[in-house]
């Protein structure tokens, strides 16, 4: 039993690697939970430790121990490998291969990068001087691997291209900027902070200006890369994810120094929006899971801790609208005027930082209280207010019960009748109906896509891995969309199959996934021209869109059948 995946999973079951993410529940032979990848009320998603394998009988999602840490995660098959080798104490020895990957190369180069501007903070004491006075300690510079960039123009790419990297995998990397007169470094004379994925693997930077002119920007973040979206990750993930696990809230920052400092004063559950964007859904347009969505699967509570200015507050009403979509329960931590986190830590101490963690409020009440601070005794004027700025967050909770709750309570504090707020309320779902659903709909399209894309990947990687005619056959053009990730599929394909893993039976089971998520990809296409029918008030096309719906979901009814008889 050579292959690193077979002894992952006789040390690591799938019970085992699925509760240490959610709660699961015995349901016979199997255990049952709420599925972490769609929002529902009632459990469909289902463990079988026989199979070793999961399945959610309301989105689709199948798979085993690596397919669930990948989607949980948001991590490639690479990454997932790595973070369930950790766990299961085993040391992977498959780097040994002639022929790296692109992104294999891309991942090492930005490694290289953190060590060197790691070294060069060493070396650097003004620069260190400046973090220590801001209230970092040595261990957490250390912990977190922040460097510095030297005031030259090509330091890094010199070095980096003695180590044997081309100019087009550094420029990829995000590392170096092309321009008429050759190559340039991207980060000059910054503090430099590393972004990781989930499992700890550098795949960013963003560098802090240090001792600047007025005109240089004070961040440079890197680029998007083939392994680094900007909506997808966020800042300090990596080393928050089990806090948050573990307290069941994380705390949002927006700064690079509020995180660190944050978590030196014991709050390991803070993550930071810096050299990121915030994704308005559960997925991002790549198909990949979106950052939000990553925070909302290890916990559905999260506390707001922007700066107390009005950038810093718009920041808190964009991001709190995202997560309230995303059927989170969001509280804003209200800062002092002008003072973010760090500040607040450093200057005020850990007591002044844990007294706002403590005193957050829902982002309802924080948003009420500052529209009934600006309007004053202006009635009318608050009554327009909370209508524009505060009923469209109530219109996003999910529970009547709360809604009702929030209604009593604006009542209550704004003297506007509750009877008012309800005609008010209505007007406002009812101008958001369409809006909504028409959201819905996309991420049900999006989902179904990200799981298609991903059978596909794997089926890819078999027919290239054993050109097998028969399957290349079945698959046609599919094969086409991943010739340039061959080498990426054919390894991952090794992998799991190398050792004398359950081939056909993971093929029959995987052409069958993809005939379910093809279904899927059409009823979602089938629901959004239903949508615009009535949006439309077309008097005919509905009956018979609708019958096409019932079709398609008889034939996944059928698939779902299938299963549970096996």
């Amino acid at each position: 039993m050579n292959s690193p995946v077979a002894k992952i999973k006789e040390r690591l079951s799938i019970e085992d690697v699925v509760s240490s993410y959610i709660k699961l529940e015995r349901a016979g032979a199997n255990l049952k939970a709420k599925c972490p990848f769609h929002n529902e009320k009632t459990p469909s998603f289902f463990v079988s430790p026989s199979r070793e394998s999961y399945y959610c009988f309301g989105c689709g999602a199948s798979g085993d121990i690596f397919t669930f840490v990948e989607e949980f995660e948001g991590l490639d098959f690479k990454g997932a490998l790595k973070l369930l080798a950790a766990r299961a104490g085993i040391v992977l020895e498959y780097q040994n291969k002639e022929e790296e990957s692109e992104k294999e190369k891309l991942y090492k180069a930005l490694e290289e990068s953190t060590l060197y501007f790691s070294n060069n903070l060493k070396e650097n004491k003004k620069v260190l001087e400046y973090l220590k006075s801001r209230g970092l300690s040595e261990d957490t510079i250390k912990d977190f691997r922040v460097g510095f960039a030297k005031d030259d123009w090509r330091e890094l790419y010199n070095y980096l291209k003695k180590e044997g990297y081309s100019d087009p995998e550094l420029e990829r990397a995000g590392l170096v900027i092309k321009s008429e007169k050759g190559f340039y470094d991207r980060f000059r004379g910054r503090i430099m902070f590393p972004i990781s994925d989930s499992s700890g693997r550098i795949i960013a930077f963003s560098g802090r200006v240090f001792n600047g002119d007025k005109k240089s920007a004070k961040y440079i973040n890197s680029p998007e890369t083939p392994i680094f979206s900007k909506s997808s990750v966020l800042y300090g993930l990596d080393r928050a994810k089990e806090s948050i696990r573990k307290n069941n809230f994380s705390i949002l920052v927006e700064g690079q120094m509020d995180l660190l400092l944050s978590h030196q004063a014991g709050y390991r559950n803070t993550v930071a929006t810096s050299g990121t964007a915030l994704s308005e859904s559960t997925e991002t347009k790549e198909n990949v899971v979106s950052n939000l969505g990553l925070i909302r699967r290890l916990s559905e509570n999260l506390v707001l801790a922007f700066d107390g200015d009005k950038a810093g507050l718009h920041a808190s009403e964009r991001a709190g609208r995202i997560a309230l979509s995303l059927g989170m329960d969001v509280k804003v931590a209200d800062m002092p005027p002008r003072v973010d986190p760090a500040d607040l830590i450093s200057k005020q101490g850990v007591p002044a930082w844990k007294e706002a963690v403590r005193k957050s409020k829902h982002i309802i009440e924080f948003l009420l209280d500052k529209v009934l601070k600006s309007t004053g005794s202006d009635q009318r004027k608050a009554g327009r207010e909370v209508r524009e700025k505060i009923l469209p967050y109530v219109d996003a909770l999910s529970s009547s019960i709360e809604k009702m709750h929030f209604l009593k309570k604006i009542s209550q504090l704004s003297s506007i009748p509750e009877s008012a707020l309800q005609d008010d309320l209505k007007k406002v779902e009812q101008e958001l109906k369409f809006k909504k659903k028409e959201i819905k709909i996309t991420a049900d399209v999006e989902n179904s896509m990200h799981r298609k894309d991903y059978i596909e990947r794997r089926l890819a990687g078999i027919a290239f891995w054993k050109k097998d005619k028969e399957l290349e056959n079945i698959l046609g053009e599919v094969l086409n969309k991943y010739k340039d990730t061959k080498e990426d599929l054919i390894f991952e394909a090794e992998v799991f199959y190398g050792e004398g893993g359950n081939l056909d039976k993971d093929v029959e089971e995987l052409l069958l996934n993809l005939k379910e998520e093809s279904l899927r990809e059409e009823l979602g296409r089938k629901m959004r021209e239903l949508y615009l029918a009535e949006e439309n008030k077309n008097q005919t096309k509905p009956s018979q869109i609708l019958k096409e719906i019932k079709e398609i979901n008889d034939l996944i009814q059928n698939i779902k059948n299938n299963r549970i008889k096996k």
